[in-house]
């Protein structure tokens, strides 16, 4: 990383952001239990996901919804 000018900020901020986006897949997409995994707070998570412009994987929704069908006219 040295010989191609990659700086020590650089590298930490690539290493965190990767960290991060990792502790979010694990968790589904959950901020309490990415930040409890990373063993950092809930707002400073969510300040590092601005930070690093990290888009969070959906929660999936709990059982499957049927679309709803538009009531017939009678």
């Amino acid at each position: 990383m040295l010989e191609k000018g990659i700086l020590y900020e650089e590298a930490r901020q690539e290493f965190e952001r990767r960290f991060i986006t990792g502790a979010l897949a694990r968790s589904k997409g959950s901020l309490s239990r990415a930040a409890d995994l990373l063993g950092i707070h809930r707002n400073t998570l969510s300040r590092k996901i601005i930070a690093y412009r990290i888009t969070r994987a959906p929660l999936k929704a709990r059982g499957a919804r049927r679309p709803r069908t538009p009531k017939s006219a009678a």
